[in-house]
């Protein structure tokens, strides 16, 4: 149980605030139950706090954690509300680099953010609803970090203040137009990776200069096509690195590649199309442009897994600090069903290997027991 046990391990260190002198309970306890509870489906912490009641579940908890004793529900709930979401934070990036420990390793870091929706109508005239940056290394599906934001305006700079704490070395850092800045790509190179950013609107000459250039100019392409939801999707992608022309190009830090994709949607007969423009700091092929964009959708399907999942948009929590904590144990949730879906059963969905866990207690004690040793997500990538 290795990597659940280095959770483990960070997370007792937020007992050390003092202001949580005074409790009967572990904080660290109070999150494992509400980690498990997840790793069951559950959405909210009344249900957890239901679940961890049943016999079944208390020896569960007694056997694997040694937990024997278990709070009031209002001392449940006051346990969870003394995480400082800051702190937690730190502890999730601590957590992850030790069980990633691939640094070294060439891959895609998509990063982008989601309002939860809930919070916007449980705020009053001085606060924002809760805004969080993720990114995901796309290749494997792992979340390494979260930052909030108080809009989307903001996003840029948290973005900058994300990647500053995460091992970024190597990676593509992909990101849409919002992140598309001088000072994010500058951040990018400085940690020691590569970024590709989408252009739009808000680089008004940037972008024309590209379209231009793709509409008026042989560049080396490369296409794909696939079906998807009864529709057929071509992609054509076009880079160069002929790119001398390109005002302002010693204003973005290290742009040696610009990069375009069109995208040909055939459904009933009728055809439509979209084109997407991209800057980069690494040389691409038109095929590695292909790949990289596409991955960046790996953050779309973590949000996409966590509104479905977890009914986050529908958590009922006035607290927003709770609301950043429960975010971020749903994200060390869905690290852990990744993690077993990527080794033991990549063609199970990760809601059927949650409900298993529902089902059968005895099953989730399995589920724990495969992670052995810390699992090194470059031999997912090599797979």
């Amino acid at each position: 149980m290795k990597s659940f046990e280095l959770l483990q391990e960070q997370m007792v260190t937020l007992e050390k605030e003092t202001e949580h002198k005074g409790y009967y309970y572990k904080i660290s306890d109070a999150l494992t139950i509400m980690i498990c509870g997840m790793l069951c489906s559950l959405q909210n912490i009344a249900d957890i706090y239901d679940w961890a009641q049943a016999e079944p579940v208390r020896d569960f908890l007694f056997r694997e954690f040694n937990i024997y004793k278990l709070p009031s529900r209002a001392q449940f709930y006051n346990l969870i509300g003394c995480v400082k979401a800051e702190r937690f934070q730190e502890v999730f990036i601590r957590w992850v680099e030790d069980v990633v420990k691939s640094g070294e390793r060439i891959r895609t870091i998509a990063i982008d953010g989601k309002t939860i929706c809930s919070t916007e109508k449980r705020i009053d005239e001085n606060k924002q609803p809760v805004h969080l940056l993720s990114a995901i290394i796309s290749e494997s599906k792992l979340i390494v970090g979260t930052m909030p934001c108080d809009t989307k305006i903001s996003e840029p700079k948290a973005f900058r203040q994300l990647i500053e704490i995460l091992n970024v070395k190597g990676a593509v850092l992909v990101a849409d137009a919002l992140h598309c800045n001088k000072k994010s790509a500058e951040k990018v190179i400085e940690e020691g990776g590569d970024y590709l950013f989408a252009v739009k609107d808000n680089n008004p000459t940037l972008k024309e200069e590209i379209e231009l250039y793709v509409q008026n100019e042989d560049m080396d392409k490369c296409t794909q096509t696939e079906k998807n939801g009864g529709r057929i999707e071509r992609r054509t992608a076009y880079t160069t690195t002929e790119i001398d022309w390109l005002t302002g190009k010693e204003q973005w830090k290290n742009l040696v590649c610009i990069g375009a994709i069109h995208t040909e949607f055939t459904k009933n007969g009728k055809v439509s199309s979209e084109w997407h423009y991209y800057i980069s700091s690494r040389k691409l092929s038109p095929e590695e442009l292909l790949k990289h964009a596409r991955l960046e959708w790996a953050v779309e399907s973590m949000h996409w897994l966590l509104d479905v999942h977890f009914q986050e948009d529908k958590t009922k929590v006035w607290d927003m600090n709770v609301q950043e904590v429960l975010n971020i144990m749903r994200k060390i949730a869905l690290n852990l069903a990744r993690e077993y879906k990527n080794r033991y059963e990549p063609r199970k969905p990760i809601s059927g290997i949650l409900k298993r866990n529902l089902f059968d207690i005895n099953n989730l004690s399995d589920f724990l027991s495969n992670f052995i040793a810390v699992i090194l997500i470059t031999e997912l990538l090599l797979n």
